[in-house]
């Protein structure tokens, strides 16, 4: 069984982000890019299915610049086989990143697509569901818990209520939760022989992709710094604060 898992270059999770002086968005020159975590832990997912002889191999597929190659290297020295890179300078929105999943998805032909549940960059939490949609094919989101047998899956979800627990036919389409595993680090010798591993390059014209915007950022601010807060002297004061300062209760 061949499992395709999609990773995307983001800011680093410990990096405190800040937005251009001009609002157009966030500022990424000269500052430390990493993996997606959610989508660490669906390469993580891939390989402990691949080291459990479910799945026989693992292709790790990243969207973007040149740069995306290092994010396509570390999902190959954590044990992926190969890479796939769809290097385009263009801003990807979660619809055109769904259109080319698609067609490599119709190109490789995989059992099972391997995705974090959202980016933590823009945390649209869209392309999973948009892919599955688009190739007709079952999905199960916000896994906690992925099981593959007899050509199905069965998922374990985190819904309001607690847990649901959904199964469903292969090929499908499978987001990962925090809960789902905990990543490995790569070694040092796995992230030398990710070195001579494969990375294949196309570009979204060979796939026959518009990329195309459908959404227009008009401006992009820092969250209003929070104020201190206050004591108050008692139940009557802390009401007529509601009330009259916060506006919260009528």
């Amino acid at each position: 069984m061949k499992i395709l898992v999609a990773v995307k270059r983001v800011v680093d999770y410990n990096v405190n982000v800040r937005v251009k002086a001009d609002q157009t968005g966030v500022e990424t020159a000269n500052v430390k890019m990493s993996m997606n975590p959610f989508d660490e832990i669906a390469v993580e997912e891939g390989v402990r299915l691949k080291e459990a002889g479910v799945a026989t191999e693992l292709v790790a597929v990243s969207l973007g610049g040149a740069p995306c190659q290092e994010t396509i290297r570390t999902a190959l020295a954590v044990g992926a086989d190969r890479g796939i890179l769809v290097q385009t300078d263009a801003a990807l929105e979660p619809l055109a990143v769904a259109k080319l999943l698609k067609k490599l998805v119709e190109r490789e032909q995989p059992a099972l697509v391997l995705l974090g549940k959202q980016a933590i960059d823009d945390d649209s939490n869209q392309t999973g569901q948009m892919l599955a949609a688009m190739l007709g094919w079952p999905q199960g989101t916000f896994a906690s818990k992925l099981t593959i047998a007899d050509g199905k899956a069965t998922v374990v979800r985190e819904i309001d209520g607690g847990l649901e627990t959904v199964a469903f036919p292969l090929p499908a389409v499978v987001s990962s939760d925090l809960r789902l595993n905990t990543p490995r680090y790569a070694s040092l010798p796995t992230i030398m022989k990710a070195k001579k591993k494969p990375i294949d390059v196309v570009k979204p014209e060979d796939l026959g992709v518009d990329l195309a915007p459908r959404l227009k950022t008009l401006k992009v601010v820092e969250p209003a710094k929070r104020k201190g807060g206050v004591k108050v002297g008692d139940v009557a004061e802390l009401v007529d604060k509601l009330r009259n300062e916060a506006k919260v209760i009528p």
